[in-house]
């Protein structure tokens, strides 16, 4: 009998895998080949110079041809490998110049279990109440937040759906995080509310319905901008609206043009003049309420405030997805008719003026634990130099926006990274690329790993602590 190949330990994360010749570990980012661990995916290296698509450059080969690398060629975290344990310094340094000023750097796939995924979703359909429950595949893995202007908005992850439940919550959050980070479809599932198909830059599948248009404003919004548009073609106006619904006559926007009462009544609660909450409960009819008829919303005229037979009557929705029209009978009773080819026109415009429904995907880490030492031996200088802005943070090569306060928290558009750009280990935590810049005074002046700074010729040569190659892509 023969021994069976030895197994290696890799640890380059918390979970230390054993790992046997021509496999890989738990994360399927580092592997066992010929007896030392590798990094599985290359460096990535963004160049305005190179064309999309890219080459590979080997790193620390013995065949590197020595093929020059492009000279604006900026190193990414993608690949690089980790500060863990974060004793040691980050995997890539690298000193150039940039406008005469000699600056570093400092390159490392930092370890998030503090993380999580904000989600704008463009539509005017009601997903769920406020704080109600999002699951994947049963699994709670985040909440309904504050809806804003025209979008749902969506938290997944977090450090308490990561470690603080069962280990089927952290792991789908996981996998449902690195999912949605590197531009993958995600089905979520909201307590009391919809499915919702959600992918980075393309529009949301609500209930199996992918939705067109995300709406122009609120129903008084709408009136302000279109209310010159329906004048002499209209008597009255309604824009029916979950948030705010807005009537032409009553609306300061209509006062201003001269646009007489018409004696309508509004069922819901008068904010300003006409402006209304509250006229339905939200839902998926028109706009964003549960109204398939907007009647509904309609009291009794009154004659004695300018309602007289004949009076025509837009109802249309903020997107303009949905609009009737009616006329008052001799009773006053809205009766339907067909839209007048010259307010088709108007109904047109606000289609118009609606923007794409789209996902947006931004993930948000908290950078200020440990990874701090494999930049600088005094960690709290780095944070210090992050929020002052003279060290500039980027995730994969794309600008971050850094919350103000304390630690370096930070947020950035999935979309803005080369493919792939996420990982993770199954602790469970996602692995998001970073990069400080800053000068090299101030870096050595927060006490900065002066010994492991490397030009990139060097770092294209010695390559990082594990073996690895680099792709040179287009910058985004």
């Amino acid at each position: 009998m023969t021994d069976a190949p030895e197994k290696i330990r890799c640890d380059a994360c918390p979970v230390m895998c054993y790992i046997a010749p021509g496999q890989t570990g738990a994360c399927d980012r580092y592997a066992n080949a010929g007896g030392r661990i590798v990094r599985t995916d290359p460096v990535v290296m963004l160049s305005h110079t190179v064309e999309s698509g890219g080459r590979i450059v080997p790193f620390a080969a013995r065949d590197w041809d020595g093929a020059p690398v492009p000279a604006d060629a900026f190193v990414t975290g993608i690949g690089s490998g980790t500060t863990y344990p974060d004793y040691k310094p980050a995997p890539f340094i690298i000193a150039s110049q940039v406008d005469g000023a000699d600056m570093v750097t400092v390159v490392t796939e930092a370890i998030f279990s503090y993380c999580g995924v904000k989600v704008k979703i463009d539509t005017d359909r009601f997903l769920g109440p406020e704080g109600a429950v999002v699951r994947v595949e049963g699994e709670p893995v985040g909440h309904v937040t504050t809806a804003e202007y025209g979008s749902q908005m969506i938290s997944i992850g977090g450090v308490h759906h990561l470690t603080g439940g069962t280990k089927a919550e952290g792991r789908v959050t996981c996998a449902a995080m690195l999912a949605l980070c590197n531009g993958e479809a995600v089905e979520l599932a909201i307590d009391d509310g919809s499915t919702v198909l959600v992918q980075a830059g393309q529009a949301p599948i609500v209930d199996g319905v992918r939705e067109r248009r995300m709406r122009v404003g609120c129903g008084s919004a709408t009136i302000g901008m279109f209310a010159m548009q329906w004048q002499g073609l209209v008597d009255e106006v309604v824009v029916v609206d979950d948030h705010i619904t807005g009537v032409v006559s009553e609306h300061q926007a209509g006062k201003v043009i001269g646009w007489p009462p018409t004696g309508i009544r509004i069922k819901g609660h008068r904010s300003t003049p006409g402006r209304y909450f509250r006229v339905s409960e939200p839902g998926q009819g028109w706009g964003g309420t549960r109204l398939t008829d907007p009647l509904e919303i309609l009291g009794e005229w009154n004659p004695k405030k300018g309602a007289r037979p004949g009076l025509r009557l837009l109802m249309v929705s903020t997107t303009g997805e949905q609009f009737a029209y009616y006329v008052l009978d001799d009773s006053l009773r809205p009766v339907p008719q067909d839209l007048p080819q010259d307010l088709k026109a108007s109904v047109e415009l606000i289609d118009e003026n609606c923007e794409s429904s789209l996902c947006t995907v931004l993930f948000v880490g908290g950078a200020g634990g440990s990874l701090r030492a494999g930049v600088a031996k005094n960690p709290v200088r780095l944070t210090r130099s992050v929020q002052a802005g003279a060290t500039r943070l980027t995730s994969g090569g794309a600008e971050t926006y850094i919350w103000p306060g304390g630690g370096i928290t930070f947020m950035v558009d999935v979309t803005r990274l080369p493919k792939g750009a996420f990982g993770h280990v199954p602790t469970p935590a996602l692995v998001a690329p970073l990069e400080f810049t800053l000068s090299r005074a101030d870096y050595l002046a927060m006490g900065g790993h002066e010994e492991n700074i490397r030009t990139l010729d060097q770092s294209v040569v010695e390559g990082g602590e594990y073996p690895t190659a680099a792709r040179v892509e287009a910058w985004p």
